[in-house]
């Protein structure tokens, strides 16, 4: 997106050339990955066409003006259907723009696609199917923002936006080898937004580039009366700063193993030589997975009508670790249980802040369980990235295993994408891309793209 919004400033592009060129990879592209819901082709080209007259004009709005996007299919767009995915919705039709899609508006971006996800926001089936990986079209490409991974990763938009509870910006961007910043709870609103979680649903940018996100989420930040969990706040970002010094925590058991890689390792050792200070931290051997109570409580309670009603029997899963069943089983959880998860929230976020008062940011493995739990509770920003490679014996999923139908192996390892986490202090997403980007470059492994896209 950098690159684009040069090209669209000096006017070398127009975007509505850039445009029409996105639309057409959408089209060609979309049967294969079933990562867009709805491709919003008029909207696209008339705000195109406006996004060049004012650029004629001498009214270049910034980086993100003229530059087609996507989002996941959670945030409403006026007139044009919003859908979460999900059967009972499919013909769900807003008649306002989320606040996300009026700031991105504002900022001149032309919006391209409505991105699939998994319904209700869990993994990677919505009811057109699965959202398949570019990088290796046998498997999802992992959820719940599926649709923003697969189609940043194959070139089908400039930038997307996608939501997390639980780690569905960081498990896509993992999958799919692109850049996702989970910011800090708070700092963009949800207005407009499905709300699966009210005390954890966050939305990020997804890209193919940390500057990248750090622009989008920039243009997104602020908050907005009609979410009163958002508040004020500041992004301190400069793309250029050094990173010597920095202090880089990390878990050195998580390190050793899985599903920490060498690639985890790598990373680490690049730390090092980038002249920032790797130091040892450790968190209590705490049952961490009990805050998913929270979670679950609060998805129910969002969707009880839902559950009430029958609708959930419309979904397309079924299975025992997707939302109907989860919804059920949750309103079997005593009140008990959810006071007591909550005290065992406030505990771990007094442990996170002791951890971040000893470092300036944490680098971890991607996937590690109790940090997407932690740190998703907490409502600490993590920046996802691209690091390196590793081979694969067989199709990754995000379901529990079927051992009716177990997952094929491959008659030779496939290469795919592999990534690392930073996670940064509460409101320094900042620190998060200055570190992001000396690594970026570091690294050298950003520019790759998937065959056949």
């Amino acid at each position: 997106m950098t690159q684009l919004s040069r090209w669209i400033e000096k006017r070398q592009l127009t975007s509505a050339r850039l445009t029409n060129i996105y639309l057409e990879r959408l089209e060609k592209f979309n049967s294969q990955l079933r990562c867009a819901i709805t491709i919003t082709r008029e909207l696209a080209l008339k705000q195109a066409k406006k996004a060049d007259s004012e650029i004629a004009q001498g009214k270049y709005r910034g980086p993100l003006h003229g530059i087609p996007f996507g989002v996941k299919d959670l945030l409403d767009t006026a007139g044009t259907p919003t859908t979460y995915g999900a059967e009972p919705y499919r013909n769900r039709v807003p008649s306002e723009d989320s606040e996300v899609v009026k700031r991105l508006y504002a900022a001149g971006a032309v919006l391209v696609a409505k991105l699939s996800l998994g319904a209700l926001a869990l993994n990677d089936i919505w009811f057109g199917g699965q959202t398949m990986n570019p990088w290796l079209p046998e498997e999802g490409a992992s959820g719940s923002s599926a649709g923003p991974g697969a189609a940043t990763a194959a070139g089908l938009v400039g930038f997307s936006i996608g939501s997390e509870t639980g780690g569905s910006i960081v498990s896509p961007s993992m999958r799919c080898g692109v850049t996702g910043l989970r910011p800090t709870y708070g700092r963009v609103p949800r207005t407009g937004a499905m709300t699966l979680c009210w005390s954890l649903d966050k939305l990020g940018p997804m890209t193919r580039s940390v500057e990248d996100a750090l622009l989008v989420l920039h243009a997104i930040s602020g908050p907005d009366a009609r979410d009163t969990a958002s508040v004020p706040s500041h992004l301190d970002f400069n793309a250029s700063a050094g990173v010597k010094g920095l202090r880089v925590g990390y878990f050195p058991a998580w390190m050793k193993e899985r599903p920490a890689t060498e690639v985890d390792r790598a990373a680490l050792e690049t730390v090092e030589k980038l002249g920032m200070v790797p130091v040892e931290v450790s968190l209590p051997n705490w049952p961490y997975d009990c805050l998913n109570l929270i979670l679950f409580a609060e998805g129910a309670a969002a969707f009880e009508e839902l559950t009430l009603s029958g609708g959930l029997r419309e979904l397309k899963m079924q299975v025992p670790d997707a939302w109907p069943n989860l919804f059920r089983q949750a309103r079997f959880l005593s009140a008990v249980d959810f006071v007591q998860s909550d005290r065992m929230r406030r505990k771990v976020a007094l442990e996170m802040a002791r951890v971040m008062s000893e470092v300036d940011l944490l680098l971890v493995p991607s996937l590690r369980d109790e940090m997407l739990v932690i740190s998703n509770n907490t409502g600490h920003p993590s920046l996802t990235m691209r690091a390196g490679f590793v081979e694969v014996q067989q199709p990754r999923s995000d379901w529990a295993p079927d051992p009716e139908h177990p997952q094929p192996k491959f008659a030779t390892p496939r290469r795919v994408p592999h990534g690392i986490t930073l996670i940064g202090r509460l409101f320094d997403e900042g620190t998060l891309g200055t570190v992001g980007i000396a690594l970026e470059r570091a690294f050298g492994v950003v520019g790759e793209r998937p065959r056949g896209f």
